[in-house]
């Protein structure tokens, strides 16, 4: 017998949409692009030939369109592993569960979401302008502890490694990182041969998580000293955003596609930063609405 998710933990709106979205489920392709600014959907939506639909509520901005031959929602997720974990689950439900019966549909769709962002590069090799492609990512967010069947999907020798690596283990106070990989063929189709790839670290915060030091002290100075010199099989932490390890663990544990893709406007090694990257960001998503 199905599953029947109550009104307290599916919220459908009166209009049909589903709660913080407002999105209705014909309204949402197969492919999704994903941005963190309501104002950058606009953006990749100047490219479509058609709309569909063009909804906002709060931070969430969406636009289901016409690119070239393919229909593409985007939306805006706002900052961080927890907006992402609102977004992923109500997409999976426009897409996989009946808003009448309130159960699971009898065909699931697997969507291909690719998420477009802004990073900072760790690297001497990402300089400000680089393109990384997440082929990794480890969250400091812990999201995906909180959900069933995340040993099975998550890398946990790496996560081992780099709790040893970063002296976490046995901490109570340090995070308790997972390692989750990017869908594969994704990562292959975005960033072809002309992306930086590695490890990306998705942290929970942009100042004391990523390291950056104002009025209040770092738990642990040497902490980016160490985050820069692990290396696991060949990789390397290419760079930090906010984003990635809940998109790719969810959308992993749910039957998705996805990854990530930032162009790096600040290098952290060598303390240079691009505050006008917004008039250059329109190519790496001309280039991903080419590629999804």
């Amino acid at each position: 017998m199905k599953q029947y998710y109550a009104p307290s933990e599916l919220i459908i709106n009166e209009d049909g949409s589903v709660f913080h979205l407002h999105v209705r489920p014909e309204w949402l392709a197969d492919k999704v692009i994903l941005v963190g600014d309501p104002g950058r959907v606009d953006l990749v939506a100047r490219h479509f030939t058609e709309k569909e639909c063009d909804v906002q509520s709060r931070e969430f901005h969406t636009v289901t369109g016409t690119y070239k031959d393919k229909r593409i929602t985007v939306v805006s997720t706002g900052i961080g592993c927890d907006n992402i974990d609102i977004v992923l689950n109500e997409l999976d439900a426009l897409a996989n569960i009946d808003f009448q019966t309130r159960q699971e549909r009898d065909t699931l769709r697997r969507l291909r979401l690719v998420r477009i962002g802004t990073c900072g590069g760790l690297q001497p090799d990402t300089p400000v302008g680089t393109y990384v492609c997440s082929q990794v990512s480890i969250g400091f967010d812990g999201l995906l502890n909180f959900y069933a069947g995340r040993n099975a999907v998550c890398d946990l020798p790496l996560e081992r490694a780099f709790l040893q690596h970063m002296g976490w283990t046995g901490n109570l106070c340090a995070p308790a990182p997972y390692a989750i990989h990017a869908d594969e063929e994704l990562v292959e189709r975005i960033a072809r041969q002309d992306m930086a790839r590695g490890i990306t670290i998705a942290a929970n915060g942009f100042f004391g998580p990523q390291g950056r030091e104002l009025r209040l002290p770092l738990a642990d100075p040497n902490q980016n000293a160490k985050v820069e010199t692990f290396q696991w099989q060949g990789l390397r932490v290419t760079n930090f955003e906010m984003e990635s390890s809940a998109l790719a663990g969810l959308s992993r544990l749910m039957g998705h596609q996805a990854t990530t893709v930032c162009m790096v406007i600040a290098n952290r090694r060598s303390h240079e930063a691009n505050t006008g990257y917004k008039a250059t960001i329109d190519h790496l998503i001309e280039t991903v609405l080419e590629r999804i």
